[in-house]
């Protein structure tokens, strides 16, 4: 007689040897089932078994023929990236950003709403789930195709709860994205801290982290916050803050921040922080063509306003990226000494500046580094573009289908 320890043993195995094959024909496909056997140690009946499953189920396909080793030329597989889909939300202090994209993140439709000020926990949940059902009717996918969803949001969040615990600039506590979203769709949702699924992107899609387990990616809009890759895992900390850099304290008698203590590195470094000097200096008679490119409405006066006014060469917009790149170098500079990564990519809206924001913090880290090697550390500017953090959001469900390493700790 077999007992139920013993069947739940099966169970997990098959599950393990299928995420295992899965996997293996996502990375070196197209690949016939005797290499699939050689590189996973699986033997050639449990790789010819569980490879005619996902035949079955449609997510492998078999496709052209290789070359023979001496018998009949073997059928090859690959995966059959249209088979499922997948969600992926970037919840930002102004908007909400949301992908549906195959298993490949190649995105099939794509949908923007923008948040009234001001907004109510049930405001948010309500125009998220209302945007990610229009995103599935523009892309008329079926809804038993879809995956899971994956959220991005900013500020602390407990990923194994998915609620998020506070977001300050929204002044919003406890919001339980996880099960409304469930409730809803009835598919698994992910959700993550917007920096930390940033990052988890970056390490999969951005081109910059393919070669290493080990990064920082930082992500720069209203706020700042860090997501930490270590051995190619999320690092959380004991309480969910890792990575909060943007409320490192940078400036002991500095402004007030949204988190209620003064000179956070996000009141100096962030795009508020850009505008807020702008309009400050302009106000005390500086020169400047930014306001006129604004429609003299300074509350136009954005980020997008005042980097093409410095390509044009005005000195205060200038001036402003340079202010802003040192002190976000300055933040850099501690995190680099604190985790001492090998590689620093930034994101968000102010990374948009390209050169005039990574010149000014580069050129810090190089004058204050501690070692020669920190001096040198790579910095570089996410080639994901807006859709980043919804690419990590989308990234967080897509680790746990491929049973990858990829999956988070708490510590």
């Amino acid at each position: 007689m077999i007992s139920r320890d013993t069947t739940g043993s099966f169970k997990l195995m098959k599950s393990m040897n299928r995420a295992l094959i899965l996997n293996t024909i996502r990375t070196h496909g197209p690949i016939s089932r005797a290499d699939i056997a050689k590189k996973t140690k699986l033997t050639p009946p449990t790789v010819t078994n569980i490879s005619g499953e996902l035949l079955k189920s449609g997510l492998i396909n078999e496709g052209e023929t290789g070359v023979s080793k001496g018998g009949r030329r073997p059928i090859l597989l690959t995966i059959n990236w249209n088979s499922q889909f997948v969600i992926g939300i970037d919840i930002g202090v102004r908007k909400v950003r949301l992908i549906l994209t195959n298993l490949k993140a190649e995105i099939v439709s794509k949908r923007v709403e923008k948040l009234p000020v001001p907004l109510t926990a049930d405001d948010l949940t309500g125009i998220m789930t209302a945007a990610v059902k229009k995103l599935i009717d523009a892309a008329e996918v079926d809804p038993g195709k879809l995956l899971g969803i994956g959220v991005g949001m900013h500020g602390i969040v407990d990923a194994e709860k998915g609620v998020s615990l506070y977001a300050p600039t929204l002044n919003l506590k406890d919001i339980p994205l996880k099960d409304v979203l469930e409730q809803a769709f009835r598919i698994p949702v992910k959700v993550e801290n917007d920096a930390k699924t940033l990052a988890l992107g970056e390490r999969w899609y951005g081109g910059h982290g393919p070669d290493t387990d080990n990064l920082v990616c930082v992500n720069v809009g209203e706020g700042i916050g860090a997501g930490i890759i270590f051995n190619n895992r999320i690092y959380h900390g004991n309480d969910h803050i890792a990575g909060e850099i943007g409320h490192m304290v940078v400036d002991i008698d500095g402004p007030r921040c949204s988190c209620g203590n003064y000179g956070c590195l996000q009141t100096v470094a962030g795009g508020r922080a850009l505008k807020e000097y702008v309009l400050r200096e302009a106000a005390l008679g500086r020169e400047t063509s930014i306001l006129e490119a604004a429609g003299g409405n300074p509350d136009e006066a954005d980020g997008k306003i005042i980097y093409e006014c410095a390509l044009k060469g005005d000195g205060l917009a200038l001036e402003a990226f340079a202010k802003t790149g040192r002190y976000l170098g300055l933040g850099l500079l501690n995190l680099i000494h604190l985790v001492n990564p090998p590689l620093v990519v930034i994101g968000g809206g102010v990374a948009k500046a390209g050169d005039l924001i990574l010149k000014p913090v580069q050129n810090l880290v190089k004058q204050r580094g501690i070692t020669e090697k920190a001096k040198r550390t790579d910095i570089a500017i996410s080639r994901l573009g807006e859709e980043g953090t919804a690419f990590g959001a989308v990234t967080l469900v897509l680790a746990d289908f491929f049973a990858l390493e990829a999956k988070t700790e708490k510590r």
